[in-house]
Formats: C-alpha cells, structure tokens, sequence
C-alpha cells in the first residue's frame, strides 16, 4: 500500500471508532434500557406491582 491509502484507512479507522463510541453506544444502550422498562411496564400490567403477596 503506499501512504496515501494508509492514511486513509488510518483516517476511515479514526471515524468509525468515534461514531461506534460516541454515537452507537449510547443509542443502544438507550434502547437497552427503554426496552427492558416497558418489558418491566408490561409485566406489572398482568402481574402486579412488587411487594408483600397476601395483603
């Protein structure tokens, strides 16, 4: 490879890391944690909210 295409990948490589670890990441841990509250929502709807059973 001559050095253009080397800084380019160097370049390209420099991009997709930071949109992985400033723009992907948080999206999805966002929606990690979205989806796992209306999961936590939908199970309370046909089961009750926590706490002490028989009062």
């Amino acid at each position: 490879m001559d050095e253009v295409s080397v800084d380019n990948r160097r370049r390209w490589e420099t991009w997709v890391f930071v949109f992985l670890t400033v723009v992907l990441a948080p999206v999805v841990a966002v929606l990690f944690v979205s989806a796992w509250g209306f999961t936590v929502w939908i199970w309370q709807m046909f089961n009750g909210p926590p706490g002490p059973v028989g009062h």
